[in-house]
């Protein structure tokens, strides 16, 4: 499977995808730990991707995303944005809104 089959698979079976680096419990950068906290101030469960662990993928992904940094916030196979989108989010409400449903989404399939 090529890298970008990988990040493909990444973000078609989970439906909240967080590639950031270091681990929600750990994060390695200022940016990570930010978003981190945003979404997990939504109460709902997310998968992540370490992307200091894969330099194939810290590569490929901004290439696939068309956006160039770290975090990279995934719902539903849609990039939602970085640590600055998020957060704004975050403080709208809209994060919260849109996480539940796509959790709620996720646990109905």
């Amino acid at each position: 499977m090529s890298i970008a089959e990988t990040i493909k698979e990444q973000i078609e079976s989970n439906a909240i995808l967080l590639y950031m680096k270091g681990t929600p419990r750990f994060p390695q950068c200022g940016f990570s730990s930010r978003t981190v906290e945003a979404l997990m101030a939504c109460e709902e469960r997310f998968a992540f991707v370490n992307i200091l662990e894969n330099q194939d993928i810290r590569t490929e992904l901004p290439k696939i995303a068309n956006w160039p940094t770290f975090p990279q916030l995934w719902v539903n196979g849609e990039l939602v944005g970085g640590c600055d989108i998020v957060c704004e989010l975050a403080e709208s409400g809209e994060l919260k809104e849109l996480v539940s449903a796509a959790a709620q989404a996720a646990d109905s399939e």
